[in-house]
């Protein structure tokens, strides 16, 4: 099982470096596990690169129905309360952004529910290094 970060899903939806990287994780682990905050943060980007012209009108509407149809599969960290008190905490020991730490709180969340090592997915490099300081495996 794996933990996928906002930042290891994009490539899924768009052409970028880490595509295929994302494409083999996918492959080898269909199983995404994620937080209820990904699906926002995901049409965050792809809004922001429609507005700076890298996605047409119809690129936007086609990336924006690969990820309705790709987060129906993914499972989801759902409770706000326990990740956001984890955050709160890896804020104060990380130099990551709120929702990187939400991310994070999400993982280890599911970190204590799983039996043996949960494999963290992220192209963040801060966000990375905090998860490696926390005990989790991250790839790449």
């Amino acid at each position: 099982m794996s933990q996928w970060d906002a930042s290891a899903l994009a490539p899924l939806q768009v052409s970028e470096e880490g595509s295929n990287a994302s494409l083999e994780w996918l492959e080898q682990d269909g199983q995404i596990v994620t937080w209820l905050w990904t699906r926002t943060e995901l049409a965050s980007a792809i809004e922001h690169r429609t507005r700076e012209g890298s996605l047409s009108r119809l690129q936007r509407r086609q990336v924006l129905a690969r990820l309705d149809s790709l987060a129906e599969s993914w499972d989801e960290v759902a409770d706000a309360v326990a990740v956001r008190s984890r955050a709160i905490n890896l804020l104060a020991r990380h130099p990551i952004r709120a929702a990187d730490a939400g991310q994070l709180g999400a993982a280890l969340l599911v970190q204590d529910h799983v039996a043996g090592p949960l494999e963290f997915l992220c192209f963040d490099r801060k966000l990375a290094l905090a998860a490696e300081l926390e005990g989790l495996q991250v790839l790449p």
